[in-house]
């Protein structure tokens, strides 16, 4: 795979998530709570992309800085979701940051009780 290669695990180690491929995308999912954070997968030419998750404002404030390597969610809401292209130049740590601010952006908008039985009643107050 070669450039991010921790994406796999990194996303396994988040509480609660599921990897899952779906074929018609092509593409390698990453859940919680049944809602899809993060794919792996290709865009219309089979460059490998990662799309994400985040916050309006913060997608937006990538693409600004990240021009061409962060683009608006390949075939995906383009308000909601962002890709980052893997022959980029966003630096590991700042995509390990952004997988876990999808995370955390779609676990916060499951239920509190579903939240709960993902994080463990003794961590669900962090």
């Amino acid at each position: 795979m070669g450039k991010y290669e921790f994406i796999s695990s990194f996303c396994l180690s988040q509480k609660g998530t599921v990897e899952d491929y779906k074929e018609e995308w092509q593409a390698t999912r990453y859940l919680v709570g049944g809602k899809m954070y993060a794919m792996r997968g290709g865009d219309r030419q089979g460059n490998p992309i990662l799309t994400l998750k985040l916050p309006p404002q913060e997608g937006l404030a990538l693409r600004d800085v990240y021009v061409g390597d962060v683009v608006p969610g390949y075939y995906m809401n383009k308000e909601h979701w962002n890709s980052v292209y893997f022959s980029g130049s966003v630096e590991d740590a700042v995509l390990r940051q952004l997988l876990q601010t999808a995370y955390k952006t779609v676990l916060s908008s499951l239920s509190k009780k579903t939240q709960a039985e993902i994080l463990g009643k003794e961590d669900f107050h962090k």
